[in-house]
């Protein structure tokens, strides 16, 4: 059984990321784009302070992929959710606030304001 307010909770996500009318789509109704926005959505349900993202753009074409990070970067603007985001991807850390990058077993640290 649901918790009470969970499907309100639900299409509240869904609405975070832009897919509010799209909730009574099957997976294989969705774009590659759409499904990792959907995970996203799920993972908000429950307002966490922290976003864990595990290469959020892999198999993504450049334009959802950059909606995928305007969307972290609203998510971390506008409700405080803090993201941390693995990926191979440097073009991808341009919005950072912070990169920490692990090379060759050491952690180097990037913060925004030396770029």
């Amino acid at each position: 059984a649901a918790r009470p307010g969970a499907r309100q909770r639900a299409l509240e996500a869904l609405d975070l990321v832009d897919l509010a009318g799209l909730a009574d789509r099957l997976p294989h109704q969705l774009s590659g784009g759409q499904m990792q926005r959907v995970a996203i959505a799920r993972a908000l349900v429950h307002a966490p302070k922290l976003l864990l993202a595990d290469e959020p753009l892999g198999n993504l074409d450049s334009e959802t992929a950059e909606g995928i990070l305007e969307l972290m970067q609203r998510l971390n603007r506008d409700l405080g959710t803090s993201v941390v985001m693995a990926t191979h991807s440097m073009n991808s850390t341009a919005r950072a606030s912070r990169i920490l990058r692990l090379s060759d077993g050491r952690l180097e640290h990037d913060d925004a304001a030396k770029r």
